[in-house]
């Protein structure tokens, strides 16, 4: 049976659309190529000679970043889909209040916490301190409201024959609930780590040694009007990126799934 004229493609609606996704590619991929060509235009000497500037302590600061955002995700997944369920499955007296209160903490600008965030963590004693850059990031009011309206859709016949098994709330979270949540948890990890490894402003402040300098603290200063050192800021931006293209590759399958299907279907 002949393919129905209604669905077949105008071959110069084909070659249209080919062109544009040739030509996003390219405009995509330049600043990446201009990266890799500028940074190692010399090859490997200009990795050796960033990774032993005894200004720069590049390797430390590398380890900063994935230690602050390592934890900080995980926090980010744990306690935010905690709170998310909470708010969608718990009922009690001031539910709506709660949930208020975490929306309205979203219309409060970021400059407007920031010093009182500074004050705190300078009377803990943990400026140029990896808890000072850690446990600050470790929750979010957005994440909390999206794992909300995630939780709202899932099936509830999937937690009520969890109950009828047996399960806690917090059995039937962890046991029916997160294995059935893949793929939005994968895509809220993956937002969050590259938004914590991309982070430049709170660590510029609070990581004031250069031992607890991140990675873009380190990226920051090797662009000074005094020294520019831009093509080994070239070499450290491309280094930089690979952590995050790992974390994607890793849980692309996961993400894909979370954007596309957004969970569950009841």
């Amino acid at each position: 049976m002949s393919t129905p004229v209604g669905h077949r493609r105008h071959p110069a609606t084909a070659a249209a659309s080919w062109a544009v996704l040739a030509v996003s590619l390219v405009l995509f991929a330049l600043p990446f190529w201009v990266l890799l060509r500028d940074g190692l235009g010399r090859g490997w000497s200009t990795v050796t000679e960033l990774f032993t500037d005894d200004e720069i302590p590049f390797a430390r600061s590398l380890l900063n970043s994935a230690l602050v955002a390592v934890p900080q995700t995980l926090g980010q997944v744990l306690l935010c889909s905690l709170a998310g369920y909470g708010l969608a499955r718990v009922r009690y007296r001031h539910a709506s209040k709660v949930l208020g209160a975490v929306l309205a903490t979203l219309m409060v600008p970021t400059a407007v916490t920031f010093v009182p965030s500074f004050v705190v963590v300078s009377t803990l004693g943990w400026v140029s301190d990896l808890r000072g850059l850690i446990i600050p990031g470790m929750f979010s009011a957005l994440n909390v409201f999206l794992f909300r309206q995630y939780f709202l859709d899932f099936p509830r016949a999937l937690e009520e024959a969890g109950r009828l098994d047996g399960l806690s709330r917090w059995g039937v979270f962890r046991r029916i609930v997160v294995p059935n949540s893949t793929g939005f948890l994968a895509a809220i990890a993956v937002i969050d780590f590259f938004a914590s490894w991309n982070q430049l402003l709170w660590p510029l402040v609070i990581a004031q040694d250069a031992d607890s300098w991140t990675v873009q603290v380190a990226l920051s200063s090797l662009l000074t009007a005094q020294n520019p050192k831009v093509q080994l800021l070239f070499a450290a931006a491309a280094i930089s990126i690979l952590p995050l293209v790992l974390v994607f590759v890793v849980l692309q399958r996961q993400l894909v799934r979370g954007v596309t299907e957004t969970g569950l279907t009841g």
